[in-house]
């Protein structure tokens, strides 16, 4: 049998028999196991996996419903929708792992799965491609106004540098960029963001990029629902201008840094563009090195360095243009043991 075209992120684990049967027991049944080969390519909802699967709604719930309380498969509600996704407990991770690794990938059913699969998040997106079009002059507006996104881009490759990164967290993940650009450096990430619209953006990104490792779900940047210690890394682009609190949610940042974790800010300076208030709600109009030194250290983290970008003057752009700037912080508690806290479920 040939491997089944499914990723699997899942680490290997001593399982024991009761686990074990448990665990067989709630996957034995054929459209259980291909929901569960489907999960592992990336999130689904009860209407995806209806399409793909061509089975009833109800079918579909009720083997979701046993998957879920089987321990099997984690649900996320969003809005009024649901997403699935294989559990991350270590021991169901392992043995489903080891079953879509002998799942012959050509298998009459698993082939139409999976043609079935990219069809649907085809179809996700065109979606995508029909919002980012109906929004393109609004984006295209606010870029016009500051440093161009590449050399922004670089900047946040080199702040994070090529430090191993085992976990990350992207607060107000968006369109899932960060995700993206920094995905050949984690090995798994989780991106959190209260807008549905935008985690729909986000998901066919990841799938477009090809990048297995990153999940993203629903979730408040001011009351994060995972434990402490979880994260190396958590990064916030672009997110604290829009918000009321942003001290606040700096305070959650910190409180899921493993110890030696690192933050990364990515914002504008101060400006006075007061059009950006009604036109792209905009909070705050920037943060200056000292409020954010402040922040930072009140959430009992380290400053470790500061890069202001500055747009180039450019013919016909607006007089006052927006600075860019970078703070990276750290967890000051030194790492004395290998003590891992899973990221959320």
């Amino acid at each position: 049998m040939s491997r089944a075209p499914y990723p699997s992120p899942f680490e290997p684990a001593t399982v024991s028999a009761e686990s074990l049967v448990a665990v067989l027991r709630a996957s034995g049944e054929p459209t259980r196991l291909r929901i569960l080969a489907l999960l592992a390519a990336g999130d689904l909802t009860v209407k995806d996996l209806t399409a793909i699967l061509g089975q009833s709604q109800p079918r579909i719930s009720r083997h979701l419903k046993l998957l879920t309380e089987a321990g099997l498969v984690d649900r996320f509600p969003e809005g009024s929708w649901v997403y699935y996704r294989p559990s991350v407990d270590a021991t169901v991770a392992t043995v489903v792992g080891a079953l879509l690794c002998v799942l012959d990938s050509q298998d009459p059913a698993v082939v139409r799965d999976r043609e079935r699969f990219d069809a649907v998040k085809a179809e996700h997106a065109a979606r995508t491609e029909a919002y980012f079009s109906a929004h393109a002059a609004q984006w295209a507006e606010l870029r016009s106004l500051h440093v161009a996104e590449d050399r922004v881009e670089a900047a946040i490759r080199e702040a994070v540098g090529e430090r191993r990164i085992e976990a990350m967290l992207d607060l107000g993940t968006g369109t899932g960029r960060m995700l993206t650009l920094l995905a050949d450096r984690y090995e798994r990430a989780v991106g959190i963001d209260a807008s549905h619209g935008m985690l729909q953006i986000a998901r066919a990104e990841i799938d477009r990029a090809g990048v297995a490792q990153a999940r993203v779900q629903q979730g408040d940047v001011h009351a994060l629902p995972g434990p402490r210690d979880a994260f190396d890394l958590v990064t916030i682009h672009q997110v604290l201008h829009y918000l009321d609190e942003p001290t606040r949610a700096l305070r959650e940042a910190a409180r899921v840094l493993r110890p030696g974790g690192r933050l990364l800010i990515v914002d504008f300076a101060p400006h006075d563009l007061e059009f950006l208030r009604e036109a792209h709600a905009h909070r705050r109009l920037g943060f200056s090195h000292g409020e954010i030194t402040r922040a930072l250290e009140q959430a009992g983290l380290e400053l470790v360095s500061v890069t202001d970008l500055a747009a180039s003057p450019r013919a016909g752009a607006p007089a006052a243009e927006l600075t860019v700037t970078l703070w990276l912080a750290r967890d000051r508690r030194v790492v004395l043991a290998d003590t891992r806290t899973s990221e959320f479920a």
